[in-house]
């Protein structure tokens, strides 16, 4: 049985970190360092928050901070799913929980067209950050053909909220979309009677 404590731990401690007053760097550096520990293990995320969908990449919310100052996600992709070229507009943090992702990393020149940069692989239990005006357009994809992979992001807004945009690659058309979320629903961290039931 999947137990929630470690995703309860950092909430608890990345709420602390945040509420330290570090500057955006650092919050993100030290950010990652939980992050890293947090998908170290791949025993806690509760099963109805990494589904995929057969239609598109799933976007299911695990915490939102009460003044909407950070978010943790949880990304759910199917065989070989992928997003459109698009940015974030606030600070990332992609961890990788399960399965294998790729990312694309674009650079926009002055007429607005993209070309593709690097494009990097991130394996189960490493964490990769995203920072706008270096490295916020990107195209990332389930890098495996044959299973489900699993990341979880951590931004510093309600990214579920935030006016962003994607891109066409060849001409640079801007189309605006705010990505909600693929569940309503959100773990309930506070409940301890299933922990004390298991012991």
């Amino acid at each position: 049985m999947a137990t929630i404590s470690p995703l309860r731990d950092f909430i608890v401690d990345f709420t602390k970190l945040h509420d330290s007053g570090k500057n955006a760097q650092t919050l993100q550096t030290e950010g990652a360092a939980l992050l890293l520990r947090l998908v170290s293990r791949d025993d806690w995320l509760p099963d109805e928050f990494a589904q995929p969908s057969p239609e598109r990449y799933s976007q299911y919310l695990l915490h939102c901070d009460p003044l909407e100052r950070f978010s943790v996600v949880s990304f759910v992709w199917g065989p070989a799913q992928k997003t459109p070229l698009h940015d974030h507009r606030v600070w990332g943090l992609i961890g990788m929980l399960r399965g294998r992702e790729s990312e694309t990393q674009y650079v926009r020149d002055e007429n607005g067209h993209f070309r593709a940069t690097d494009t990097t692989f991130l394996e189960p239990g490493e964490v990769a950050p995203l920072t706008p005006g270096i490295n916020d357009y990107h195209l990332v994809a389930n890098a495996l053909e044959d299973q489900t992979s699993i990341s979880i992001h951590v931004y510093g807004a309600n990214i579920g909220g935030i006016a962003r945009a994607t891109y066409d690659p060849d001409t640079g058309t801007e189309k605006s979309f705010i990505s909600g979320y693929s569940s309503q629903e959100t773990p309930n961290l506070w409940d301890r009677s299933r922990e004390r039931q298991a012991a």
